[in-house]
């Protein structure tokens, strides 16, 4: 059977609805999968959200999760949401992240986001930068480090070159914390006393004998030498951090995963973009990324040549 991916369309007043229906429609995602579009659109102008758009968006997700943990979809992408306005409407979650996480029952998740040559997760997300420092701990860099080297093992397991993760086991670049990672505690003192103990960790605890698990690296050279193929991703300490470098090197093709989940969820990695909704101009090259990455991830290897998409919408059903 063809793997079902809902597709959430997030606010209807942002780009969503546009860039979702071109994705579906432009050829260049599988056809290998049977897409679900999920969710109500109220009557809206683009670039004008309202109460009930933001209520449309939180029903969408409601509906998508059910869906899934029915064993109705295989996978899920969902389209971008404006937070500020979800939480208006009751949205009670940092973002769609925990909220998926929440409705799941998962307590081992983490945000990690993919594109072009960088993949990177994510220790600390949405806090100050200020209080990073106080949240860093040793189990949490082995736990999300853990989750990262799972999911580029399954998503490698289908090549069968010795090139690929799956075969020789992942490469992780475990990113310092302060400038020169710490410079031997000079520049501070975390990379001793929290990050090469869980270095440390998470080497012993890792499956894959073959894994390479190293650092902690200087964070201002570790991502010239992912983009240049020395790792496979990088396990960085905050947010900025790892959306940086990935934005700068990705930006209209990064896709948000949820890892941890029973079932892929990807997302783009961008926002609403209401000032720009309805004009034509959206670029559908992120969210063409997390479908192709969700139907990856719901087959359990590679893609098939991308064709004509067969979409199924539940809009007004």
């Amino acid at each position: 059977m063809q793997p079902r991916i809902g597709i959430t369309l997030g606010d209807c007043a942002g780009i969503g609805p546009e860039i979702v229906d071109f994705a579906v429609k432009s050829g260049h995602v599988p056809d290998s999968a049977d897409y679900v579009i999920i969710g109500r659109q109220p009557n809206c102008k683009p670039g004008e959200p309202t109460i009930e758009t933001a209520r449309a968006a939180a029903a969408a997700l409601e509906e998508a999760v059910t869906l899934a943990r029915r064993g109705e979809l295989d996978a899920i992408v969902t389209g971008p949401v404006h937070k500020g306005r979800m939480y208006d409407v009751g949205f009670k979650f940092p973002g769609q992240t925990e909220f998926f996480a929440e409705r799941c029952g998962v307590q081992n998740f983490a945000m990690c986001l993919t594109g072009g040559k960088i993949t990177v997760a994510l220790v600390t997300t949405h806090i100050p930068l200020g209080k990073v420092s106080s949240a860093l701990k040793q189990s949490e860099i082995v736990r999300v480090g853990l989750l990262l080297a799972d999911f580029l093992s399954r998503r490698s397991s289908a090549k069968a070159d010795r090139s690929s993760p799956a075969a020789r086991g992942p490469r992780i670049a475990v990113a310092g914390l302060n400038p020169h990672a710490g410079e031997s505690g000079k520049i501070g003192r975390e990379e001793m006393e929290i990050i090469s103990p869980a270095i440390a960790a998470l080497k012993s605890e890792i499956s894959n004998p073959k894994s390479e698990i190293t650092g902690p690296h200087s964070p201002d050279t570790v991502f010239h030498r992912a983009i240049e193929g020395e790792f496979d991703a990088v396990l960085c300490m905050y947010h900025d951090q790892g959306l940086i470098p990935l934005k700068l090197h990705a930006f209209y093709e990064g896709v948000n995963v949820t890892l941890g989940l029973p079932f892929p969820r990807t997302s783009p990695d961008h926002g609403t973009a209401f000032d720009i909704a309805g004009k034509g101009i959206a670029r559908p090259d992120s969210i063409i990324a997390a479908i192709n990455l969700a139907v990856e991830l719901a087959h359990g290897g590679a893609l098939r040549a991308p064709k004509r998409a067969t979409v199924r919408d539940r809009r007004y059903s």
